[in-house]
């Protein structure tokens, strides 16, 4: 069939108003976890990669409010950009299965169920994250290790309630390995936090420090040095280095 110019225009015209008014698939329009499935901890949707050979099971909190708004088959909506998230396939590359935890999980329960697939299981979080996560262990979570990264750490962190202040004690820490930057600009995680937290831990913490990198735009943001900008491969090694010991 041969169409002449009018039937053309009409059918482009078409085409472009159906883009306009139609809303998006979730799978158009939202980030994927590679050969990441949704599964249901607390009744939340989370995501999980398994890996072939585990040697681990990986528990990631992202910063800022915590949501993915996780969708079905891996799929999720918000936080691709954030340091933890954005290495979801080279935390599993590892060898480590790795759950992408959405915001009102229960971290006790994504605990246990990573405990059932494989342990040893290590929380690791990052910023507004790290509150969250000692809140986790407040509610009976107990990983084997936890990962703080850019840390809500200590008063002298900036002006939010610190990981210090929400525990009161260290007894609840596992072995803990902070990650932080000496230039993060963040004014809720400032280095000068780090210190303090170190020395109110004592023997449960190692602390890891990156300098250099890439800061670009907001310094509290995924891409300035607060997010680890231009040094995910260092800081994926350093977290499961740790993860595996």
């Amino acid at each position: 069939m041969r169409w002449n110019f009018m039937q053309f225009r009409w059918t482009v015209a078409a085409f472009g108003a159906l883009a306009l008014t139609s809303p998006p698939a979730f799978a158009q329009t939202a980030a994927i976890a590679s050969g990441g499935e949704t599964i249901a901890v607390s009744g939340i949707d989370n995501i999980l990669i398994r890996h072939p050979a585990a040697k681990g099971s990986l528990i990631l909190l992202t910063g800022g409010d915590g949501r993915l708004d996780v969708g079905p088959n891996g799929h999720f909506r918000s936080g691709a950009d954030n340091v933890l998230i954005r290495n979801r396939d080279a935390f599993a590359a590892k060898g480590y299965d790795v759950l992408l935890v959405d915001k009102g999980t229960s971290l006790a329960n994504a605990v246990k169920t990573m405990a059932d697939i494989k342990r040893p299981v290590t929380v690791v979080a990052t910023s507004a994250g790290t509150p969250r996560a000692t809140r986790g262990l407040l509610e009976g979570a107990k990983p084997d290790r936890l990962v703080l990264t850019s840390g809500f750490l200590s008063k002298e962190s900036g002006p939010s309630e610190s990981v210090m202040a929400i525990l009161g004690s260290p007894d609840l820490l596992p072995p803990t390995l902070v990650v932080h930057h000496r230039e993060d600009g963040c004014r809720f995680t400032r280095p000068e936090g780090v210190a303090p937290f170190q020395a109110w831990a004592g023997k449960r913490v190692t602390v890891k420090w990156l300098s250099g990198g890439q800061q670009q735009g907001n310094p509290c943001r995924a891409r300035a040095h607060h997010g680890f900008s231009g040094q995910d491969e260092e800081l994926v090694g350093l977290i499961t280095d740790f993860a595996g010991k």
